[in-house]
């Protein structure tokens, strides 16, 4: 199965939550735990132990493993192996992006088959442009991997970015949207290129002109949910594509550790309000 049909089915077993991993220092300290290699081990098998049989995926952040260097990378490949033995959807947050041979090197690290960060999907960035990505797209297509790519970001910096245009008046991030909606043509349930689109990009969507739709891809959403954008705005910058969200919540839940019960309950309770959120349950069920 492409990585699009597995999501998809992940997404309608599970529901549309993504449970971020990001082992930073200060919750490792409000764990205790001490800010070691050992201690991304045991702060992420706790995750993923209540993660299991309650959500779509997992997202791990390489940089709060790469920080402990070697060490901290054989916690992340002993993570995402774990993830695959508990038939969790791994997505490698890496935004990864560069040219020809470095971006090919990139692409063989996290989507070959059997190598040791091997993930499900990974996070990238095309700001040295779109087709730059191609050694990635080729490589997902060819292994049943995914590829998300940095569109629509609610960061204040990235507007500058995202919404700059060209001669012809057509932004960044539409643009993005557009090359994934021809990697994901005639794809069925969806495609395998997704792209990463903040909740709480307001009416820029719209805007910008960017069709949805016609991307045929999963989206990935941060700021979903508990404090997060409420079910009108997800309605507003999602409309008809919200059965693709895949709402991705890390610190929000990880508080609730080290506990696997607490953690498992803190998940439940965001999946529940990402579906309210996104319109697939009623408020209270």
């Amino acid at each position: 199965m492409t990585f699009g049909a597995r999501l998809d089915a992940a997404i309608r077993q599970w529901g549309p939550l993504c449970v971020g991993i990001d082992p930073h220092p200060e919750l490792l300290a409000r764990w205790g735990l001490t800010d070691t290699a050992e201690s991304l081990v045991a702060f992420s098998d706790a995750v993923l132990e209540a993660s299991a049989g309650s959500v779509a995926a997992v997202k791990p952040n390489a940089a709060f493993y790469e920080r402990h260097g070697a060490r901290g990378v054989a916690a992340l490949e002993h993570t995402l192996k774990n993830a695959k033995e508990k038939g969790l959807l791994s997505i490698l947050d890496v935004k990864r992006g560069d040219i020809g041979s470095t971006m090919e090197g990139y692409s063989d690290a996290y989507l070959a088959q059997g190598v040791p960060l091997e993930a499900d999907a990974i996070t990238v960035s095309p700001y040295l442009g779109f087709g730059s990505l191609r050694p990635a797209f080729e490589l997902a297509a060819h292994t049943g991997k995914g590829v998300f790519v940095l569109a629509l970001t609610s960061n204040p910096e990235g507007a500058s970015v995202q919404h700059a245009t060209d001669a012809n008046g057509v932004s960044v991030a539409r643009a993005i949207a557009e090359g994934a909606a021809d990697l994901n043509a005639g794809a069925t349930p969806m495609g395998s290129i997704g792209l990463v689109v903040g909740a709480t990009v307001g009416d820029a969507v719209r805007e910008l002109g960017i069709d949805l739709v016609a991307v045929n891809g999963p989206l990935l959403s941060p700021g979903v949910g508990a404090q997060g954008a409420s079910p009108a705005e997800v309605a507003q910058v999602f409309g008809a594509v919200r059965s693709r969200v895949l709402v991705t919540q890390s610190r929000g839940i990880l508080v609730a550790g080290p506990f696997v019960e607490k953690l498992r309950g803190a998940i439940q309770a965001a999946a529940g309000a990402a579906q309210y959120a996104l319109g697939t349950v009623e408020a209270g069920e």
